[in-house]
């Protein structure tokens, strides 16, 4: 009689879900993938192809929860019914990067986490190691699903983006090397409303590291530094810093980049980097101590950070209109990411804010926008929290309820000398796809202007 097959339930069916599913199969595992919504043409036509059975619009309850494991897409919260169903039978939940971690063989991982930056810095760090002719392959939540790589076309080494989310349901997953840039107030809604609960989830990425891997971390973060001091890390640390030197590691002084990794000494000036402003010093600081530590030289790694291009809806220039800047920064869902495109504006700013709110607190960005913003444009289906945090110190508050309409809008505000920015501050879910969509449709409407 034949094995029983392990069986495999996959709650979602985005792109993590649905690599998580080509892999189980590939593995031989018997997959079964269910969603609550519908499913988008290209993932079922790949679930298809590989004769992977699922179901959509519903939770076939009977079949989840015979199960051996599941793999939970990161964007189902604990509080979804199903998911307190699966935890009462005391069936093992995990995340797709556990999956992929599973099956990947003698690959090394960089894996990269943060509440800002992590996008950018992934993409810099997959550059750096592509320019040095390294067999890698960018994964997580930019780019193609770490499991799918794995199935589909597995690679020496994998740069992965990996959330917290995806932190929350792992058991053995163990970078080689673990980038941690900073922790701040995000996704408080999935935590209890506690940052406790956060921090906690943001250094599991570490959890099972040992004296052979690296853990790379932002010595001028207090949350980080304050978390640190009460764990007992296994791990090799290489901090980074702009105000103090540190033996091992990197650290701005002046002008002038310096990275410290065993005998490698790489040094550069903070005016070549291809990514400006501060935030960006420490994320390319990050990429360039990851890159030293995988032993790439350092001459490919200042020619790879000089010639970087930045990443779609991420402080990415749109257009100048009658001496009007138009910046797409959609990528910004929370606060704190607002703050460093503000921090980063030399110029009289219009702002356009508001989506999904998480739990925002606004109060954090209200200096620079006393400092920096002449009018901010509201961008939301409810926009009473922006309007109140900034009645008293923004003189022109506008509130639309389209990309098109704010656009419009603010170009009618702005003078010549003047930028428009689109950094929301917020979850774009209340008016688009996804913070792609939002993007995009903001550089639509900035062309037909």
């Amino acid at each position: 009689m034949d094995k029983v097959k392990h069986r495999l339930v996959i709650l979602g069916s985005g792109e993590s879900g649905v690599g998580a599913a080509i892999l189980g199969k590939k593995q031989g595992y018997e997959v079964f993938v269910s969603d609550g919504g519908t499913l988008k043409d290209n993932y079922r036509k790949e679930l298809t192809e590989h004769e992977i059975e699922f179901e959509e619009g519903k939770h076939t309850e009977e079949r989840i929860l015979a199960a051996d494991e599941v793999m939970k897409s990161p964007g189902i919260p604990e509080k979804n019914e199903m998911v307190k169903k699966i935890r009462a039978k005391q069936i093992p939940v995990i995340s797709e990067v556990e999956l992929a971690y599973r099956f990947k063989g003698d690959s090394k991982i960089v894996a990269i986490t943060g509440s800002n930056g992590k996008s950018t810095t992934t993409a810099l760090t997959y550059h750096i190691c592509k320019n040095a002719g390294l067999d890698c392959a960018m994964v997580g939540n930019i780019g193609i699903s770490f499991a799918k790589q794995v199935a589909l076309d597995p690679k020496a080494l994998y740069v992965a983006e990996i959330s917290s989310f995806q932190l929350d349901d792992i058991k053995d997953f163990r970078p080689d090397i673990a980038v941690l840039l900073n922790i701040t107030e995000d996704h408080l809604d999935r935590y209890d409303y506690r940052f406790e609960n956060y921090i906690n989830s943001k250094f599991r990425i570490i959890e099972n590291q040992t004296s052979d891997d690296y853990f790379i971390y932002c010595e001028d973060d207090p949350v980080i530094m304050e978390k640190l001091a009460l764990l007992t890390i296994h791990t090799n640390p290489l901090p980074f810093s702009m105000k103090q030197e540190v033996k091992k590691g990197g650290y701005i002084k002046g002008d002038q980049m310096m990275l410290r990794i065993q005998e490698e000494r790489v040094s550069m000036s903070i005016y070549d980097f291809a990514l400006k402003g501060k935030h960006n010093n420490y994320n390319t600081m990050a990429a360039g101590i990851a890159a030293a530590t995988l032993g790439i030289r350092k001459e490919k790694i200042r020619e790879a950070v000089k010639n970087f291009h930045s990443l779609e809806h991420r402080m990415e220039f749109v257009a100048m209109v009658r001496g009007v800047e138009f910046i797409n920064d959609s990528k910004a869902t929370n606060v704190n990411s607002t703050w460093f495109a503000l921090e980063s504006m030399n110029k009289p700013t219009i702002l356009i804010l508001g989506g999904t709110d998480k739990g925002n607190d606004y109060s954090l960005i209200a200096e620079l926008v006393k400092e920096k913003v002449k009018a901010i444009v509201c961008m939301g289906v409810d926009n009473k929290k922006i309007i109140e945090a900034f009645k008293d110190i923004v003189p022109v508050i506008v509130e639309t309820d389209a990309a098109k309409k704010a656009v419009n809008a603010s170009f009618k505000l702005a003078t010549k000398g003047d930028v428009v920015l689109l950094s929301p501050a917020c979850a774009s879910f209340d008016l688009f796809k996804n913070y792609e969509d939002r993007g995009t449709q903001f550089k639509n409407a900035v062309k037909e202007l």
